[in-house]
């Protein structure tokens, strides 16, 4: 009787024991299958959500300024004026003979032996003409007059000045073989675009 006792006594260590091993291999399961069950989570980098644009609502400053562009887009319009003003008379020039294009290069070669204003200032006046007559230039009709009793040649200073009384541009015309009492009409036309205000003025004129 005692022998059969301790063999159930033993018994059911045995299986206590085994219960405890079943417990514990199913809670080490249970571990691992809850840290690698799912594959990409458990593998992968801790998620980071793709960042988010700062607000320019809380800039300070002004964006940057679109004067330099302005400024570099006024000049360009400015040469471009110039250069038509420029080719413009240089065509209207070219309409005039040979003859009036070689006074006026002998003109230009006598002034530079003037000093001050020229000794016959008092035969030449300015009268404008009008801009329809030549295509939107400023252009003056220099008015000679021989008063004298001899044959003479004249060569004339023309300054166009601006508002603050600058000169801005000098033309310079010519006649020749003026016989007493006769006249003759050259043209000095500006270069400068015509929208600007400008005034013709005889800086010099020279009989010779």
């Amino acid at each position: 009787m005692t022998a059969c006792v301790k063999d159930r006594s033993g018994g059911r260590r045995l299986a206590a024991v085994a219960l405890t091993v079943v417990a514990a291999a199913s809670s080490i399961a249970g571990l691992v299958s809850c840290s690698t069950g799912d594959g990409d989570s458990g593998s992968s980098s801790p998620f980071s959500p793709r960042p988010t644009p700062p607000s320019t609502a809380s800039f300070s400053g002004t964006p940057p300024s679109s004067l330099p562009s302005a400024a570099a887009s006024a000049l360009a319009s400015a040469s471009a004026a110039a250069s038509s003003a420029s080719a413009a008379a240089s065509a209207f020039e070219a309409s005039v003979s040979a003859e009036v294009a070689r006074a006026n290069q002998e003109a230009a070669a006598e002034l530079k032996k003037v000093t001050g204003k020229g000794n016959a200032t008092s035969d030449v006046t300015l009268v404008g003409k009008p801009r329809s007559e030549t295509g939107g230039l400023l252009a003056v009709v220099v008015r000679i007059t021989n008063r004298t009793d001899q044959q003479a040649a004249y060569a004339v200073q023309v300054d166009f000045t601006d508002s603050t009384g600058k000169v801005v541009e000098s033309r310079v015309v010519g006649a020749s073989d003026l016989a007493p009492g006769k006249g003759a009409q050259p043209l000095a036309i500006s270069r400068k675009p015509p929208d600007l205000k400008l005034t013709a003025t005889i800086a010099k004129a020279q009989r010779y």
